[in-house]
């Protein structure tokens, strides 16, 4: 009988990997796992409406509208291409929703061989979209089919970043004449803001914020500094978080901590005159995907923290930060699948999607 309560205490809650024994043990007895959808195909973004519904993006091309236990279809998605890690990718509410009902999503998008990542704006309404416009399209367009990027977050003054990868093509990192391996920013209305650190610049893109990522797919406004914070994919190791500065270069491939696949030396250098270096960095390599911080007092001892998930380490990652630095890690949930994105809801619980199998699950208290 002893053990098998101790076989359900540890089902019941939240257990994690300890880095040294492997032992997984209850970290947070507090809390409970709820899970509210399943046989999602490939979840990739999630963006929560002001009338606490959920819209949920599938990376074949769809996406769904969850409220209240009932998952519908949207109708009017525009046609994309779905091959390889593109296909539809994330999505976010305007800031105004509640007024515009406007919603803008990110998707890989052409003909089948030349395709590249593009930015969409429509109007959700009665599980519709309509008046769906093309915002923006990256320049480069082939049929590598990895590195799309990409996440969507709005600042406080209503400004829309958006981060790609470099489609597998290092070097292009370092060109501003190109909008691969950058994080761009735009007007809610898909124009280039006239303070965007490029514009002025004949040989770069006007978009471009910061550039020398490799594949950016977790982008979090901290909740209180509005300082904008990414992850990014590396190599054979070396995956990063980074906090985006104006102008800035994060140094790929010219500065990574990992290797190439098949072992060799990408660069000698961890760091480079001119770059950014990582606030945090892994070897080896989590697979880093989607990131949120959480800032709500109903998981109190969660307040501050930031969230991603790990594709490759199969995970949720709960990060600590103090004055702008990584003092604490804890692997949540270790081994149950792969996770996508995490983000808070407007009840104050913690969201997070994940795939095979593809589901939807929710974190509240026990109390």
């Amino acid at each position: 009988m002893k053990h098998f309560w101790l076989i359900l205490f540890l089902i019941l809650f939240v257990t994690c990997e300890d880095k040294d024994t492997n032992d997984k043990t209850p970290v947070e007895q507090d809390v409970m796992l709820e899970t509210l959808v399943t046989d999602l195909t490939n979840p990739w973004g999630l963006a929560f409406l002001t009338d606490g519904s959920l819209l949920i993006t599938e990376r074949p091309g769809k996406i769904l509208h969850y409220d209240n236990g009932t998952v519908e279809i949207v109708v009017g998605v525009p046609d994309i291409i779905a091959v390889g890690q593109g296909g539809m990718l994330d999505i976010a509410a305007h800031p105004n929703f509640a007024d515009n009902k406007l919603i803008y999503f990110t998707a890989s998008v052409g003909s089948s061989s030349a395709f590249s990542t593009a930015l969409f704006k429509g109007k959700f309404e009665n599980n519709q979209l309509q008046d769906v416009k093309k915002l923006f399209q990256t320049d480069i367009k082939n049929n590598e089919d990895k590195h799309f990027g990409s996440r969507i977050v709005f600042d406080k003054d209503g400004f829309i970043f958006v981060s790609f990868g470099e489609r597998g093509n290092s070097n292009s990192a370092q060109d501003l004449s190109n909008h691969n391996g950058t994080i761009i920013r735009l007007t809610d209305t898909g124009e280039v803001p006239q303070d965007n650190p490029f514009v002025s610049n004949t040989n770069a893109k006007p978009e471009i914020w910061s550039y020398g990522h490799r594949n950016v797919q977790g982008l979090a406004l901290h909740p209180i500094t509005g300082e904008l914070w990414s992850h990014e994919h590396g190599p054979k190791g070396g995956d990063e978080i980074n906090i985006i500065k104006k102008g800035a270069n994060y140094g790929w491939p010219l500065a990574t901590f990992g290797v190439d696949y098949d072992g060799s030396i990408i660069s000698t250098d961890t760091t480079i005159a001119g770059a950014e270096d990582p606030v945090y960095y892994w070897v080896p390599s989590i697979a880093p995907c989607g990131m949120n911080f959480y800032n709500s007092d109903i998981i109190p001892q969660w307040k501050g923290s930031l969230f991603l998930g790990a594709l490759a380490g199969k995970h949720l990652n709960r990060i600590t930060i103090e004055d702008q630095k990584v003092v604490g890690e804890e692997r949540l949930f270790t081994g149950m699948a792969r996770f996508r994105q995490v983000i808070q809801g407007p009840d104050g619980y913690l969201y997070f999607i994940t795939e095979n199998p593809g589901n939807l699950y929710r974190v509240r208290p026990s109390n």
